[in-house]
């Protein structure tokens, strides 16, 4: 029964979570909020969804790139390089973004007669970003369900796992993780340095997967 909406990036961890529930989903939302690598992660979205036959919208939300400050949403010169347990990749956080993605699926969701919110959070977020950590998925859940007439849920099964447990899963799927999008700086090639491409790096080889990934170095 398809039943629940899917927050879609085009990453690689959303797109596992696509795959790996493609059956119980019925529609798949990709926020277009003017980070950096928006563009590219979008395109991979909707190749994914076309060739599941999964309905799909792209929602703008401009307001977040002209009143929020992030380096995600200014240029890639601001994007800092290192591992995600830097200190300096705290200004890669775009506040509550998470908190506004779903409230805005759980009310297309419930308009949609779907009782479910799927997001592909992982453990290795919860170091800089608090809208990813358990206790907020928890505390989203509780008001999602409180809000809606039919007690939309929010399904988040990646929460605890790290992005190597994900890579796993995505193998053992046959996902070709070349039709994915992770840089921060968002080039034509990943930089190969910024927290998510470092974080990517490691999680293919973790997992054993040859990384098909262009990297600039």
């Amino acid at each position: 029964m398809k039943d629940s909406v899917i927050i879609l990036s085009g990453g690689m961890d959303s797109t596992t979570l696509l795959y790996e529930y493609k059956e119980k989903i019925g529609l798949a939302i990709t926020f277009d909020y003017g980070s950096t690598q928006n563009a590219r992660e979008r395109q991979y979205a909707v190749k994914h969804c076309e060739r599941l036959g999964i309905r799909h919208l792209i929602i703008p939300l401009d307001f977040m790139h002209r009143h929020f400050k992030s380096a995600l949403l200014g240029s890639a010169d601001d994007i800092p390089e290192g591992h995600y347990a830097s200190e300096n990749m705290k200004s890669t956080v775009v506040p509550f973004r998470n908190g506004i993605m779903l409230a805005i699926a759980c009310g297309i969701a419930e308009s949609n007669g779907l009782h479910r919110v799927m997001i592909a959070n992982h453990g290795g977020d919860h170091t800089i970003y608090p809208d990813c950590r358990p206790a907020f998925i928890a505390g989203m859940n509780s008001a999602m369900k409180a809000g809606t007439y039919e007690g939309v849920e929010l399904f988040a099964p990646y929460t605890n796992l790290t992005k190597s447990d994900i890579a796993r899963r995505g193998k053992a799927l046959g996902i070709d993780y070349a039709e994915t999008y992770s840089c921060y700086k968002g080039g034509e090639r990943h930089c190969g340095r910024c927290g998510t491409c470092v974080e990517r790096r490691e999680a293919l080889a973790d997992a054993g997967i040859i990384d098909p990934t262009e990297y600039e170095d």
